[in-house]
């Protein structure tokens, strides 16, 4: 099978060779990827690809090489008899649950039901579809299915809770991660205003043969300050949630913004903008820097960088009280239009693709508050932003 494989890769033009693949094929007899496909996808390319411009033609040689495979039955569900799977599927998808499951129409609506729900229970409830309790239906509670629901404790499955009711720790991203590619510098860099600045520490080659000359032969050297990219950048990253997906390649990005970028102020924030920003996760909620003092500290000409996937609760951006950890006076759509306003030059890096973004009504909310200025975090996005700042 892997022969295929190491076929399929050839004709696709991936140079890779027999050690590659012998090196497969120990990882595998290691269990390094054991019956998912897509741990033996990461795995071969991590194997086989020693350059990430071949990582295109690796894709299109899979492909091929999943094309060839045989398509056999799932022995567990042949082993199920059809009637058991039938009415487990019946039970799930009834039109009656699914009826139930529609959200409650507003945010003010969700939050006085709880508390009529609080005001009621009595005792530990598991399962249902009304009390506090977890798993089952209800909106309220842990561990269930509702798509505008509020999550009391307990980690997050299906990521659709409009309110959480827990302290949740968020981890720093560690802007010393090493990059695997010098591709996302490079896409940084077209941000750049270089000015001479500093001491005089350069040797001016043209300077000094100028002088040179005038001297009638003797050398007098030369030197001047150093080019330095003067460009001022504020950098806000979502975190916790549905952003923890996407972690390694934001902790690229903030590796290579801080190299980049002498002049370079990082804030944390979770979902959306709200009054308060912060710099370090452990302490989120007693040091905070109020976004007024942003706008008052940092003048128009800083460029503006939002990290973030857009996908949240509605309620987020445009409601009172909308944030999933504390109440909001002000909605969050109110704060970005302040931040629009002082800040001219301003982008969003949204790491999900850009076909998904219309499918999330948040994120239309998002892409209509900043202009449509929201690019993929990918490498031609990081581009396309980066000419869109330097304008």
């Amino acid at each position: 099978m892997l022969v295929t494989f190491f076929e399929c890769l050839r004709q696709q033009r991936v140079p890779v060779s027999v050690r590659e693949l012998m090196d497969l094929l120990r990882a595998l007899e290691s269990g390094m990827a054991y019956a998912d496909l897509q741990d033996f996808y990461h795995l071969a390319r991590l194997t086989l690809v020693k350059d990430e411009a071949h990582y295109d033609k690796f894709d299109r040689a899979f492909s091929a090489f999943l094309e060839g495979l045989p398509v056999t039955e799932d022995p567990l569900a042949m082993q199920l008899p059809e009637d058991w799977l039938r009415k487990e599927l019946e039970k799930l998808l009834a039109a009656q649950d699914l009826a139930q499951m529609q959200g409650l129409g507003s945010l003010e609506a969700l939050l006085e039901a709880l508390r009529e729900r609080l005001r009621e229970q009595e005792h530990r409830h598991q399962g249902g579809q009304r009390m506090i309790g977890t798993g089952g239906t209800s909106p309220f509670g842990a561990y269930g299915a509702h798509p505008e629901g509020i999550r009391l404790a307990g980690p997050s499955r299906l990521r659709r809770a409009v309110k959480v009711w827990e302290q949740r720790e968020f981890r720093n991203l560690d802007d010393r991660e090493q990059l695997g590619t010098r591709n996302i510098k490079l896409a940084l860099r077209r941000l750049r205003k270089l000015t001479r600045h500093g001491q005089e520490e350069e040797l001016d080659i043209d300077g000094t043969i100028r002088q040179t000359a005038h001297q009638g032969g003797w050398l007098d050297l030369c030197m001047r300050p150093p080019r330095r990219n003067q460009i001022n950048v504020l950098l806000f990253l979502d975190v916790g949630g549905s952003m923890d997906d996407h972690v390694p390649v934001v902790e690229e990005l903030f590796s290579a913004a801080r190299s980049e970028f002498k002049h370079l102020q990082h804030f944390y924030f979770h979902n959306f903008i709200y009054e308060g920003v912060w710099q370090d996760n452990a302490r989120r909620f007693s040091e905070r820097t109020p976004v007024y003092d942003i706008l008052h500290r940092y003048g128009s000409d800083y460029r503006i960088i939002f990290v973030g996937d857009a996908t949240m609760s509605p309620y987020e951006i445009l409601s009172p009280g909308g944030s999933v950890e504390h109440f909001n006076e002000e909605p969050g759509a109110r704060w970005m239009q302040r931040l629009t306003q002082h800040f001219h030059r301003l982008v969003w890096l949204n790491p999900n693709p850009s076909t998904h973004w219309r499918m999330t009504a948040s994120t239309v909310q998002v892409l209509e508050l900043i202009g449509e200025r929201m690019f993929e975090l990918n490498l031609s996005g990081l581009e396309a932003a980066m000419r869109h700042l330097a304008r």
